[in-house]
């Protein structure tokens, strides 16, 4: 017997399948954040070779389920990889100059 609101008939509610029906579990994700809990823990106690092949495992796991996302960011890394190589540049210039006006001030002082 299905209980329906007074202000609606029983022609009008329709009846939602349950939830446990309806919901996919994904697997792969409770797999990768299990072994990654696990190598985790297995880090913390000690255990380190058998926790880094476990935390490799999930992480391998992890990425597999988040495939878009890694194309996305293997797509978008050569634009950062070009950034940071200005970025590099522009501090060793700086460096470089730095290092002239040190020398340029070292002459000056031993006058």
């Amino acid at each position: 017997m299905v209980v329906v609101p007074q202000s609606m008939s029983e022609d009008e509610y329709e009846m939602g399948s349950p939830a446990t029906e309806t919901e996919c579990t994904n697997w792969v994700a409770l797999a990768a954040g299990g072994t990654l809990i696990a190598g985790g823990l297995m880090l913390l106690l000690g255990r380190r070779r058998a926790g880094l092949v476990a935390a490799a495992t999930g992480a391998t796991l992890a990425l597999l389920d988040q495939q878009e996302t890694v194309l996305s960011w293997w797509n978008t890394l050569p634009g950062y990889i070009d950034d940071v190589e200005g970025l590099l540049s522009q501090v060793q210039g700086t460096v470089e100059e730095l290092a002239a006006q040190r020398e340029r001030l070292r002459r000056v002082l031993n006058r």
